[in-house]
């Protein structure tokens, strides 16, 4: 069934359109400093998209660092507000049931098949951002946050790695958007509510006042994949980020599963 979800997303015209949205990001992140390259003044170091005329690996981690804050939370709230309520819209959530397929493995494929796209759409912005920026300005070694340098291998692991943790976050989403979805019928009021509740996330997270909740919010730790680029690597902000969004994904699945189990498909 898993296979059969992810064949269906792939015949999807919207799949295939928010494939070329995550390729044109950092494709023109760097077709931009091509174009308007321009040195730094005296004493002023980089500034932050500049990191990628140093060495192509950055074009990836600058592309994540771009898509995190709303394009892959979009992307990520689209699929997973669509999940469960798009087949009850369109009808065909009662027939998939009809067969033996419990509704708690239903869930548990539709998760997965959506945690699935959101690491294809990461991999195409890191993988887009490690070619297009290696073509315009090589890959090499690669400076560190702490001022040491990476040999190519390890760094690309790292890059790995950081997209690995912003999938995980993502994760965490997808639980909240499927609850939205059990709970309503319409794909697109699941998707905004998804949206909507990252983009409060973010607000909160940006009031000084509210520092108390900070910790617990999925947007707090999600750039933490920066400490992965120091020497050592610095583990305290992932492992909290690793926390908070393993804890959304167990309690909103749970909530999810009571949910859904208790959901009326006949009518």
């Amino acid at each position: 069934m898993y296979r059969v979800e992810i064949a269906k997303a792939v015949r999807r015209w919207r799949t295939w359109i928010m494939a070329t949205a995550f390729v044109a990001i950092p494709t023109l992140i760097v077709v931009a400093l091509v174009l308007t390259s321009e040195p730094p003044e005296p004493g002023e170091g980089p500034p932050f998209l500049r990191l990628v005329e140093i060495n192509g690996v950055f074009a990836s981690l600058v592309g994540l660092s771009v898509v995190q804050p709303f394009f892959l939370p979009l992307a990520t709230g689209l699929l997973a507000g669509d999940a469960i309520a798009g087949e009850s819209s369109a009808g065909t959530l009662r027939y998939l049931l009809v067969r033996p397929v419990g509704r708690l493995h239903l869930l548990a494929v539709k998760y997965a098949s959506v945690v699935t796209q959101v690491f294809a759409a990461v991999a195409i912005v890191a993988l887009t951002g490690l070619a297009v920026g290696g073509l315009a300005y090589g890959i090499g070694p690669l400076p560190t946050l702490s001022g040491t340098t990476l040999a190519v291998g390890p760094a690309l692991l790292r890059v790995a790695g950081a997209g690995l943790y912003l999938v995980l976050g993502m994760a965490g989403l997808v639980a909240v958007g499927l609850l939205f979805s059990t709970l309503t019928d319409s794909g697109p009021g699941a998707t905004a509510a998804t949206v909507g509740v990252y983009i409060v996330m973010e607000v909160l997270d940006a009031l000084p006042a509210l520092r108390i909740i900070h910790p617990y919010l999925l947007s707090h730790h999600a750039l933490a994949f920066a400490d992965l680029f120091r020497s050592p690597i610095a583990l305290d902000g992932i492992t909290r980020g690793v926390i908070v969004d393993a804890g959304y994904i167990l309690v909103f699945l749970a909530l999810t599963a009571v949910l859904f189990s208790r959901k009326d498909v006949t009518s």
